[in-house]
């Protein structure tokens, strides 16, 4: 017979189950505040690092421009110290404060008596520069009568035999919109060429391009604008637009295996919007760059250059392309382009683009003047004892060539001072 439990042993019993019981849920309730409290920390640890990595990135971001924009400074200093010299007659307690470095780039307009005339130290030029005779096809485009394309070839057979290693030869452009430029085929075809020279022409779009190929061409050039506006009115395109279609021109060449350079315009200057910022030129000068011109020319389209814009302008593009991939090409309109290409050269460019008697200018930039004379270029390269592989009296034979067909007085102050004209 069952004796029933002690209400003592019966409450013991109970009890102990639920303290049992809560213990369970307690222990289940402790293992879940863990989990969760886990999964909050790792989500946290997570966020921390993506923020972290963000903050890395955009401080890496941060430092990278801001060396670019301390290097662009330091080249536009150390342009500008070419170009101005030493600090001259500035009084002693002035020298004990400023620096040329500092003062010119800040004031580039102080007074003449600040600046001393210093030739500069061998190291500081190169010992060869490449003269790139533009005169065919720039100094003869903007003529408003035709040169007969017997000229056109007489000219750049002379030219050829003057130690000149390029010659622009053309332009395969629409006759409708350059005339001068309409014999482009017979006068490419009809070149005595010399083995040792490259006659490159210019080819606006692809279909120029294909015009040139079938003619004979070798090296074709392609022109972009640093400004919107003259970039519609000289070849009906945005620069964005002008791009793209040099990119299919570029595509092509390289598999014909054709060099292909690259020019600027108004690369210190629009006729429309004047001033053009060197951070645009920068933009411009690298697209063509990265697209695949072996050589890149900044052109002065209105000559309204100075050493201190060329220096500014040079310090921002060589902190995107190299040295050895740039060129200049400077008009006269202000007297400035030998200056220009001075202070060009005393920072590293060795490629410098020239017309023979100083011809040429621009159809669609008013008021701009010809071209700097290939003769005062060569004679100024010559006094610097620099190298250059020409011929300047052969030169000058070409330049009182073409001015005697033209009917018009040379350009060239050099060729005027030796010929007593």
């Amino acid at each position: 017979m069952a004796t029933a439990e002690s209400p003592s042993l019966t409450t013991y019993h109970y009890l102990t189950g639920f303290l049992l019981r809560r213990l369970s849920v307690a222990s289940l309730a402790s293992d879940t505040c863990e989990r969760r409290h886990d999964q909050k920390r790792r989500a946290c640890e997570r966020r921390h690092d993506q923020k972290r990595r963000v903050c890395e990135r955009r401080h890496d971001q941060k430092r990278r421009v801001c060396e670019r924009r301390h290097d662009q400074k330091r080249r536009v200093c150390e342009g500008a110290r070419l170009a101005s010299g030493p600090m001259g007659n500035v009084p002693v307690p002035a020298k004990h404060c400023f620096s040329v470095e500092r003062l010119f780039p800040m004031y580039p307009r102080l007074p003449l008596w600040m600046q001393k005339d210093k030739v500069p130290a061998p190291n500081q030029l190169p010992e060869f520069v490449k003269v790139v005779e533009v005169g065919p096809r720039d100094g003869l485009q903007n003529e408003n009568e035709i040169v007969p394309t017997k000229v056109k070839l007489e000219l750049i057979d002379m030219l050829s035999k003057t130690g000149l290693s390029v010659i622009e030869a053309t332009a395969f452009v629409s006759s409708k919109w350059v005339p001068q430029m309409a014999d482009h085929t017979d006068v490419l075809r009809g070149i005595h060429r010399e083995p040792q020279v490259k006659y490159p022409v210019l080819t606006p779009n692809f279909q120029g391009f294909q015009a040139a190929v079938a003619a004979g061409a070798t090296e074709v050039a392609v022109f972009a604008s640093a400004s919107e506006t003259f970039s519609r009115k000289n070849i009906n395109c945005s620069i964005d637009e002008s791009m793209q279609r040099f990119e299919k021109v570029l595509h092509a060449a390289k598999k014909a295996q054709i060099p292909v350079r690259g020019y600027v315009s108004c690369a210190l200057g629009c006729p429309y919007e004047g001033k053009i910022e060197p951070e645009e030129v920068t933009k411009v000068a690298k697209r063509l760059h990265d697209l695949g011109c072996y050589e890149i020319s900044l052109g002065d389209t209105i000559g309204v250059g100075t050493p201190g814009s060329m220096a500014r302008l040079l310090g921002a593009v060589l902190a995107e392309v190299p040295a050895d991939a740039l060129a200049v090409h400077c008009h006269d309109t202000y007297g400035q382009a030998l200056a220009n290409i001075l202070t060009a050269l005393q920072m590293g460019i060795s490629v410098v683009d020239s017309s023979v008697a100083g011809l040429g200018g621009c159809p669609y930039a008013r008021g701009a003047s010809g071209n700097v004379s290939t003769e005062d270029v060569l004679y100024m390269l010559h006094g610097l004892g620099i190298e250059t592989g020409v011929d300047l009296a052969k030169v000058m034979e070409a330049g009182d060539f073409i001015c005697k067909a033209l009917k018009r007085r040379t350009n060239s102050k050099v060729a005027l001072a030796k010929t007593g004209v």
